[in-house]
C-alpha cells in the first residue's frame, strides 16, 4: 500500500498549483484535495460505494480531474468513456463494464441519458458536474491505495470486433508514472500541458503524473496549435504529449521560430512518425521523445531518453527501467533488424481484459503481452515500431507497412495528411491505396503523388490509386481509423 497520492501532495505542497487552464482557472494541491473529498462525499450520499463501477463521460475540464480523484477516495472503479462514441457504443461499454452510475458534464448530459437506455442504470444515477453542491457531511475516505486494486477500465478502440475493457490497477498507473520519471527525469519547474483526451490513457496518465510528482498541469479542452504554442512560450509549459498530426500542426504554426529554453520537449506517441517531421523538429532543436505504448501498458512502455533523442531519430527508445521487451516471430526470437511482433512485460502492463477469458488466453503468455504491433531492434537494442500487424499489407509476398508510405506521401509540401490501406488484388493479393488531404487551393493530383512515391519507394510499395479527402478519419487520440478508410473505399468502388 501507499498513501493516497493526492493526500500526500496536499501535505507536501499545499500551496503549489496542481492544475490551471487557459481561461484562468487554477487549483492548488490543497484546494484540489478539498474539492475531491467534497465531491466524494456528494457521490457517496447518492449511493456510489467502494467497488462500484462508475462511467465517466467527460471532455477535458477541471471537474473531470476532481471527479477522478473523488472516485479514488471512495474506492470505485472508473470506466472512462470516449465522448466521440455514439450512444449505442457507449451503452455497450456501460453494460459490458457493469457500470451502475454515469457522471458527465452538462454539455454531454443528453448523450449520457441516451446512452443509459437499455443498460439497467436508473435515470437518477446520471450525475452531472453542475448538480454537485458543497457537501459538509464527511465520509470515511480511502487514505491508502492498494496497488493491486482495480482503478480504471478503458476500452480499446474496437477496430476489429467488439471493444475490450482494459483493466488497470493503481499499481499499473503508479509504475507507469515512476518509470517515465526515471527515464525522462524530473525538474522542479516541470509543467505538463494536457491536450489529449483524459478518457484515453495518454491524457489520463498525465493526471496521475501530476498527483505523484507534485507537478502542475496546464489543461486544454481541445487541441489548437496556436493556443498550445502560446502556452509553451508564455505559461512555463515544459512537456507535452502529442501524436504526429498535432506535432506537424504545431511546427507549421511555429514557422521559423522556436521554443524557449525552459521547454524540455515533446513525448510523441500514437504510432510511427514520418521521418521528415522528426527531422524538422531536429533542425529547430526541439527534443522529441518518441515513445511506444498502448492502453494495455498504462501509456508508455518504451521511450527515447534525453541523451539519445537526437541521435536515434525514429526510434521509440528502449524499454523503461521496470519493463521488458522482445521481438518474436511465431515464438522464435528475431535477430537484429528483423521485423516481428513486439511483446512486452512489466508492472505497468494490464493483467487482462474485463470478462474476456478467451482474449486473455490469446494475448498473454507467462506475463508477456502480445501487442499485435510490428517492430525491430537495432544493434544497440533500440526499438523501431513499423506498424500494426492488422494493418500490414502483403503484396506479392512482400510486407508493406502503411506508415512507411504515409511518411513518404506527407513529404510533399502540398499534403496535410495521408492514410494508406491495402486493397484486394487478384494478381498480387493486396496493393496499397492512399487517401490524401491536401492544402487548400493546392494543385496536386494523383499522378504527382504516385510519381513522388516511385522516386522514394520500391515498386510494390507505390500506391496504385490515390483518393483525395477533406480529412482522414481519426479517433479522439488522433490515430488513423483504417477500418473507416476500407469502408470508404468500398463505397467509392460501389459507385463506379
Amino acid at each position: 500500500m501507499i498513501p493516497h497520492w493526492l493526500d500526500k501532495q496536499a501535505f507536501l505542497k499545499p500551496e503549489d498549483i496542481a492544475v490551471q487552464t487557459a481561461d484562468g482557472q487554477s487549483l492548488t494541491f490543497q484546494e484540489l484535495n478539498e474539492k475531491s473529498r467534497m465531491y466524494a462525499s456528494y457521490f457517496a450520499e447518492h449511493g456510489i460505494k467502494k467497488g462500484s463501477h462508475v462511467g465517466v463521460l467527460s471532455s477535458n475540464c477541471v471537474d473531470m480531474i476532481i471527479t477522478i480523484h473523488a472516485l479514488s477516495y471512495i474506492g470505485t472503479v472508473i470506466v472512462l468513456l470516449n465522448t466521440r462514441l455514439t450512444p449505442s457504443e457507449i451503452s455497450f461499454q456501460l453494460k459490458d463494464s457493469e457500470a451502475t452510475y454515469l457522471i458527465t458534464n452538462t454539455a454531454l448530459k443528453d448523450k449520457g441519458r441516451n446512452s443509459m437506455e437499455g443498460t439497467g442504470i436508473p435515470p437518477y444515477h446520471l450525475l452531472t458536474y453542475d448538480e454537485i453542491q458543497p457537501f459538509e457531511k464527511t465520509i470515511d475516505v480511502v487514505t491508502e491505495l492498494e496497488l493491486d486494486q482495480l482503478f480504471t477500465i478503458l476500452y480499446t478502440s474496437g477496430t476489429t470486433g467488439k471493444p475490450k475493457g482494459v483493466q488497470l490497477t493503481y499499481g499499473n498507473h503508479w509504475h507507469s508514472a515512476v518509470s517515465s520519471a526515471l527515464n525522462l527525469g524530473l525538474s522542479p519547474n516541470d509543467k505538463w500541458l494536457v491536450c489529449l483526451p483524459m478518457f484515453h490513457v495518454s491524457g489520463f496518465s498525465s493526471v496521475i503524473k501530476s498527483a505523484l510528482y507534485g507537478m502542475p498541469i496546464y489543461l486544454v479542452e481541445d487541441f489548437d496549435e496556436r493556443a498550445v504554442n502560446h502556452a509553451i512560450k508564455h505559461q512555463g509549459v515544459t512537456m507535452i504529449s502529442v501524436v504526429s498530426l498535432m506535432m506537424e500542426r504545431m511546427l507549421k504554426e511555429l514557422g521559423g521560430g522556436g521554443y524557449p529554453d525552459h521547454f524540455r520537449g515533446m513525448l510523441l506517441g500514437g504510432g510511427p512518425a514520418p521521418l521528415h517531421l522528426l527531422e524538422q523538429a531536429k533542425e529547430k532543436e526541439i527534443l522529441v521523445y518518441q515513445t511506444y505504448g498502448m492502453t494495455e501498458t498504462s501509456s508508455q512502455v518504451a521511450t527515447l531518453s534525453p541523451g539519445v533523442a537526437l541521435q536515434k531519430t525514429g526510434s521509440a527508445g528502449k524499454a523503461l527501467s521496470t519493463a521488458q521487451l522482445k521481438i518474436e516471430n511465431h515464438q522464435t526470437a528475431c535477430v537484429v533488424g528483423e521485423v516481428g511482433e513486439i511483446k512486452v512485460k512489466g508492472p505497468m502492463v494490464t493483467k487482462g481484459y474485463y470478462k474476456r477469458p478467451e482474449a486473455n488466453l490469446e494475448t498473454f503468455n507467462d506475463g508477456w503481452l502480445s501487442t499485435g504491433d510490428l517492430g525491430y531492434l537495432d544493434e544497440d537494442g533500440f526499438l523501431f515500431v513499423v506498424d500494426r500487424r492488422k494493418d500490414l499489407i502483403i503484396s506479392g509476398g512482400e510486407n508493406v507497412y502503411p506508415a512507411e508510405i504515409e511518411s513518404v506521401v506527407t513529404e510533399l509540401k502540398e499534403v496535410v495528411e495521408a492514410g494508406v490501406i491495402g486493397k484486394p488484388d487478384s494478381q498480387w493479393g493486396q496493393v496499397p491505396v492512399a487517401f490524401v488531404v491536401k492544402e487548400e487551393h493546392a494543385h496536386l493530383g494523383e499522378e504527382e503523388v504516385i510519381s513522388h512515391c516511385k522516386r522514394r519507394l520500391a515498386k510494390y510499395k507505390v500506391p496504385t490509386t490515390v483518393h483525395f479527402l477533406e480529412e482522414v478519419p481519426r479517433n479522439a487520440s488522433k490515430k488513423i481509423l483504417r477500418r473507416k478508410l476500407v469502408d470508404l473505399l468500398s463505397e467509392m468502388e460501389g459507385e463506379e
